[in-house]
């Protein structure tokens, strides 16, 4: 029975059992439509975490924010879809299995390329879901009948369809150039897979010796000088003055012997160092662009973990920075250093590793983001980039919220370089291009060939093998938002589930994720994605545009987790804050509420345990609360041995049905009155409308903080500290039964449930426990999650209450306050004198009962006048006090007014100065203006009421 539920809030002993409930009952599963059903759907992708991933703080915000949301749709009666899954991480993963072959003895070359790959699969099956296992212990309602992982058979197929069809269109193409290359990955990394760092460094300047000068030297500066040995020229601006007489001349390279050209460059900057530059065009990127300006050769000089790799030199073999520092030794032996200064430098590091990064050459596959392929009058980018501009009516395909992020996916979109999409490891999709041994000419099935050729297709040789390189793991996880509603398989006239899903599900409707990811994977979706889906026309048979090709109309970006004092958590400062030890010590809701209240867009989190905690007692107000009322009830129907129907018609109090049940309003219902029924239920009633109408509100613009804010206080305020002190009067067991008693049971309890439901987003398990003991095991359906959502259509429904009960609360407040500056015992009942206007003293009468019981008062007496001897507390509304035998400190009370007499004449002055000034009231929003007006209004009041009650006392003795 509900009156049983446990007297404290365990979450621990709820939580585990309604996570394994919804993933059993698959409750938030959503059918594939034979067809367009004409509903719109709400879809969101979860960006997929690593299968090696643990749950961060920086996943449950992400995932607190899209869970929020999505409950949000589904209890709006929407169509709400939320995808899960996991990314096959290449190097990440690669990394794992390689440290547990390590630790045994072995490694990915001892086992051979098959064998490796299997051991991988092992290990995703052992270890990759842990994370997802989290998710589900958190309670996230996502679709697990649609769970992908981006290695699965369907989503492989949709990566060979992406590929072949680029490189059809020419848009693939293999190459050699200088790439980010990772000495502990031993692979190419991306731009954005380099983390860069500032530290102190060393520039070296080296004395090239000038051919046939007798001595002359060039000096170049550089901060690298092991990879001087791969130099091939050295390059001067043709302006420069100094070296004017060494055009065309050549230079000696020192350690070497080999002679290297001067070129002229006008990319050379005269500035820094000596205004000459050493040219190595096969280890940094602006030198290897140079060199194909020039015709320069290019000499990679180490291997791929970053050792020198020169048979014959005497630093053959060494590590980079050990052949550094012989290179400089030898160099000052010969005479050819220079001076060396310290210098600031900005260093790449894997993301994935922490190995400095070598910029090297090496033959990859890249995408040609920028160019036209014949057929198309935009390149990828230019598509990506039309993505999010409006259009002529001012209607954009894709928005970003905050929008200052539009700015900054722009900016990055119009300076992108050509896409490097190789990457040098076993785990991933492996590149469906093979090598002829005979013509060497590169063979890539045509798109739809889901075969595997057998011969060369320009010589017929058989002589042709795979490559052996996989493709970046964005690349597949760029295609996620066609590739898991169907794609490629959606012929124009196709009828199966892969084309239902793509016509009802794609474009998805948000996507949810983090800054750090924006360009790694929202830019990439954008232009794989608008790329491959304008290709599939509309469920009508028409051609689809742009709106309807992007991955999503929406992306949030939300903000960073910090620790309590703003500081990004990291493992080296200590202060990284671990989710799951914060859920068992406070549960799920609280963790969960603690980041929506947080949660604003574009203002990062610092996460303080403190208000963790703050959250974990407000849980415990709710479950306080639900078990008063579950014992209220079972007491009222065991008094009257009868039964009650858990949908009520209010109608006498309540002209908005919708708002309490999700029911369609009654049009026919008379409109509220204090006739009808006594002030708190209306009062309540309005207060749940406004709160209804402020949370839908707050997270139809993503501002979790406010819809949490809310209704937080509407239930621990309105409901808790108003209203069920307020009703225990008509609810009191000893008062018999009647139409008043029943009134307030109803309200209650329907208040109350509704309530649960616009709690539930936020706090889920809780309120599931809750729902399901309000209905007594026997609910309408299997979850509150699949209940309407309480949504009002009039906010201001009750203003008449709202401020009858305004004078209530502020009378009552000012009641307790004087009680106790006055040393009133705290259960001592005593009268008061009241002095208000004739308006308002019969909602005072009308309500006396709830004064007396809130405020401990015995009497309330009417006056025109407070009594002179009386300790008086003034509000522009009323003046009150308590009449209490008690001796009056004449010198304190004296110096209290005095007091409050230079405070409120110093805030009249400043009110003052500023409605004087006209060029503030010329700028000034009108409401500032007018709530100024009525601030200084209300401090005149209480000045004469202030300087009244000084002149009125005793004088000193």
């Amino acid at each position: 029975m509900p009156h049983d539920l446990p007297k404290a809030y365990d979450p621990t002993a709820i939580e585990d059992k309604w996570a394994e409930y919804w993933v059993r009952e698959n409750l938030f599963a959503v059918d594939t439509p034979t067809e367009k059903d004409g509903q719109e759907a709400f879809t969101i992708l979860l960006p997929p975490p690593n299968v090696t991933g643990r749950l961060h703080m920086g996943h449950m915000l992400n995932q607190t924010e899209m869970d929020i949301l999505i409950r949000w749709h589904r209890m709006r009666g929407e169509k709400a879809l939320w995808v899960p899954g996991t990314d096959h991480a290449g190097i990440a993963t690669q990394m794992m299995v390689e440290r547990q072959l390590a630790s045994e003895g072995s490694s990915r070359q001892q086992l051979g390329r098959e064998a490796f790959e299997k051991r991988v699969w092992q290990w995703r099956e052992q270890y990759g879901k842990a994370i997802l296992d989290q998710m589900k212990r958190l309670g996230a309602s996502v679709d697990w009948s649609r769970e992908y992982f981006t290695m699965d058979a369907g989503l492989s197929v949709a990566v060979r369809e992406a590929f072949t069809r680029l490189y059809h269109e020419g848009l693939v193409y293999r190459g050699a150039y200088v790439v980010n290359w990772c000495p502990g990955c031993q692979t190419a990394v991306s731009d954005l897979e380099v983390v860069h760092e500032e530290m102190l460094g060393k520039l070296w300047e080296i004395r090239y010796p000038v051919v046939h000068s007798n001595g002359e030297y060039l000096t170049i500066a550089t901060t690298r000088p092991e990879t001087m040995l791969g130099d091939v020229a050295v390059a001067i601006h043709p302006d420069d003055e100094r070296y004017t007489h060494l055009h065309g001349k050549r230079l000696i390279l020192p350690l070497t012997g080999r002679e290297i050209p001067i070129v002229l460059d006008t990319w050379v900057s005269r500035d820094f160092g000596t205004g000459a530059v050493k040219v190595t065009p096969a280890h940094d990127p602006n030198d290897f662009a140079l060199g194909q300006r020039h015709n320069l050769p290019s000499i990679n000089v180490m291997d791929d973990r970053a050792r020198i790799a020169l048979p014959g030199s005497p630093y053959d073999g060494l590590d980079r920075y050990e052949a550094r520092k012989r290179i400089v030794d030898d160099l000052a032996a010969e005479g050819l250093l220079g001076a060396i200064h310290d210098h600031k430098l900005s260093v790449g590091r894997c993301d994935r590793s922490k190995d400095v990064i070598e910029p090297r050459l090496s033959t990859q596959w890249f995408v040609a983001v920028n160019k036209r392929p014949e057929g198309r009058d935009v390149s990828m980018a230019e598509l990506a980039i039309a993505a999010v501009q409006a259009n002529e009516y001012g209607q954009q395909p894709m928005r970003f919220t905050p929008s200052m992020y539009e700015k900054t996916y722009l900016n990055w979109m119009t300076n992108i370089r050509d896409w490097c999409i190789s990457r040098q490891l076993w785990w991933g999709h492996r590149i469906p291009a093979w090598h002829c041994a005979v013509c060497h000419q590169i063979t890539v099935p045509k798109p739809g060939d889901a075969h595997d050729p057998s011969a060369c297709t320009h010589c017929s040789s058989a002589e042709i093998t795979q490559e052996t390189d996989v493709l970046d793991t964005w690349f597949s996880s760029g295609l996620l938002p066609v590739s898991v509603f169907g794609w490629p398989f959606l012929a124009p006239d196709a009828d199966g589930t892969a084309s239902a899903d793509f016509h009802n599900f794609y474009p998805t409707s948000l996507l949810v994720t983090g800054f750090d990811i924006l360009f790694f994977w929202v830019a990439r979706m954008v232009m794989l994605d608008c790329w491959f889906s304008q290709d599939v026309p509309l469920a009508d048979g028409s051609k689809r545009t742009l709106k309807d090709s992007v991955p999503f109309r929406e992306v949030y970006i939300h903000a960073l987790v910090r620790d309590a004092n703003r500081e990004k958590m990291s493992k080296t400062k200590g202060n990284v804050i671990d989710p799951i030890e914060i859920v068992k010590q406070y549960g799920t809701d609280a963790v969960r509420f603690t980041l929506a209240s947080m949660a604003s867009p574009g203002t990062d989190i610092a996460f303080n345990v403190a208000r963790t905690e703050g959250y974990r007692a407000f849980a415990n107000k709710i479950w306080n609360a639900a078990r008063f009322i579950f014992m209220t009830r079972d007491r009222y129907l065991e008094q009257t041995g009868g039964a009650m129907s858990h949908r009520f018609d209010l109608t006498k109090v309540d002209r908005h049905n919708s708002v309490l049940l999700g029911y369609p309003a009654n049009p026919e219902a008379p409109a509220s009155s204090e006739s009808q029924s006594p002030l708190e239920h209306r009062w309540i009633l309005s207060r749940l409308h406004r709160a209804s109408a402020g949370v839908n509100a707050a997270l139809e613009s993503y501002r979790f903080d406010d819809a949490a804010s809310v209704v937080y206080q509407f239930f621990w305020g309105d409901f808790c500290d108003w209203y069920l002190e307020i009703i225990k009067l008509p609810l009191d067991p000893v008062k018999p039964d009647g139409p008043e008693k029943l009134l307030a049971l109803l309200v209650l309890l329907t208040v109350f449930e509704s309530a649960l439901r616009l709690l539930s987003p936020f706090l889920p398990f809780l309120t599931e426990e809750l729902w399901h003991a309000y209905y007594q095991d026997r609910p309408p359906v299997k979850s509150i999650a699949l209940m309407p959502f309480p949504v009002s259509e009039d906010p201001d429904f009750d203003e008449q209450a709202d401020r009858a009960m305004e004078q209530l609360q502020n009378l009552i407040v000012e009641v307790r306050a004087l009680r106790k500056e006055s040393g009133v015992e705290e259960k001592a009942t005593v009268p008061i004198e009241l002095r208000i206007g004739a308006d308002s003293s019969s909602t005072i009468e009308e309500n006396r009962a709830v004064i007396e019981r809130l405020a401990r008062v015995s009497e309330i007496r009417f006056v025109d006048e407070i009594s002179p001897s009386l300790t008086k507390r003034s509000t522009p509304d009323f003046d009150l006090a308590v009449l209490y035998e008690r001796t009056i400190d004449v010198a304190a009370e004296r110096d209290r007014l005095t007091k409050d007499i230079a405070k409120l004449e110093k805030n009249l002055a400043s009110a003052e100065k500023q409605l004087g000034n006209e060029s503030f009231l010329a700028k000034a929003p009108a409401n500032i203006v007018e709530g100024l007006k009525k601030q200084y209004e209300e401090n005149r009041q209480l000045l004469e009421k202030a300087r009244a009650a000084l002149s009125s006392l005793p004088p000193e003795a």
